[in-house]
């Protein structure tokens, strides 16, 4: 694979596209340990048809190079920058899971004019972390009997759990030490026939060089920054997920975003609903980007809502759901569930206009 040596670590990347149509890019960044192949496998060959894909790894991460310094946000974001230039991309829609967020966001704050778009999935930011009330996260108190039954020394309640999680489970599964499924959940990059690499690497990122420190720090990312933000913007988040406080918070502060959450989705959602999650991506870039760099409407409420597709995806298929019909499925594929949910709608239309 390809390398570019940017702010002095090498970083490795992969760009494709099919045919010479595209001329719009896209980079795509992964959270913490994780790597290029989050987005590379599912989603990189699917929107090469309508882009120019870039995906790497974050410094310290994958097969990009591990230098005992720069993993702040701040420092995340100005290797974002560096790949960019080095691969001559002026501007970019960006998509990022969960850290890759924090960086992406970061990057915008200081290159707003280099982003055509951006798209979060499950991004936590240290602005709320530091202050929400967790209890609020439906499942933290399940969360916490879990940790507290295998002798987790952890709290859901500390700004920086999912950092200590990784760590504390890279530590057991080398060792062996089963970990309850329920927790696995979280930590999704460690499980799989990669696993144990995965936390190997991990851990020597923690140990060896000034990560644990500078993940921990301040990622610049205020809410009042943030409104600063007038570029499209589609925020997705899992029903299940503690990243979802974070998400209720953007709510106030991006009127303009489209907000979607994913019916019982946990933090790692990009990797089980992917066929889910490249449908409201392409529906974003398409018509609700489109909408998005128009003026409101008169009279249009200043204000985002989370709203869930009327489609969605479980593990054993598609189901659709409307207001006058229960769940319904599943069906193998987007397209089946749509066609039969049209036609029960429109059932009920001409119904409802029978004298």
């Amino acid at each position: 694979m390809p390398t570019a040596s940017v702010n002095g670590a090498r970083l490795n990347f992969v760009q494709l596209h099919e045919g010479d149509g595209a001329s719009e890019h896209l980079v795509m960044l992964h959270g913490l340990a994780a790597n290029l192949a989050f987005w590379y496998l599912r989603y990189a060959f699917e929107f090469a048809k309508q882009f120019r894909v870039t995906v790497f790894d974050l410094r310290g991460h994958g097969r990009s190079e591990m230098p005992p310094a720069g993993y702040s946000p701040a420092s995340l974001a100005a290797d974002l920058s560096g790949l960019m230039d080095q691969l001559g991309i002026a501007k970019a829609h960006l998509l990022a899971h969960s850290f890759g967020g924090v960086v992406a966001m970061r990057f915008a704050l200081e290159h707003p004019e280099r982003v055509g778009s951006l798209v979060l999935a499950d991004t936590n930011i240290a602005a709320v972390r530091q202050r929400a009330d967790v209890s609020a996260w439906g499942h933290a108190q399940v969360i916490q009997n879990a940790l507290n039954d295998h002798s987790f020394d952890l709290d859901v309640h500390d700004p920086h759990f999912g950092l200590r999680l990784l760590t504390q489970v890279s530590r057991r599964q080398l060792r062996g030490i089963p970990v309850p499924t329920e927790i696995m959940d979280l930590v999704n990059p460690l499980v799989g026939r990669a696993g144990g690499r995965t936390a190997a690497q991990w851990l020597k990122l923690m140990e060896t060089t000034a990560a644990s420190t500078e993940l921990m720090g301040n990622d610049g990312l205020s809410l009042e920054t943030l409104r600063g933000f007038h570029f499209p913007i589609m925020a997705l988040y899992g029903d299940r997920s503690p990243a979802r406080l974070t998400g209720t918070e953007l709510l106030e502060v991006w009127p303009h975003a489209v907000f979607r959450s994913v019916r019982n989705g946990g933090h790692f959602f990009p990797t089980s609903r992917s066929a889910e999650v490249i449908t409201a991506c392409r529906r974003f870039w398409g018509i609700d980007a489109q909408r998005l760099q128009s003026a409101p409407r008169a009279g249009e409420a200043a204000r985002a809502h989370f709203r869930s597709d009327q489609i969605f995806e479980e593990p054993n298929g598609w189901y659709f759901q409307t207001r006058e019909s229960p769940r319904v499925g599943p069906f193998p594929r987007y397209e089946e569930a749509e066609a039969v949910r049209r036609h029960a709608v429109l059932n009920v239309n001409n119904v409802n206009a029978t004298p």
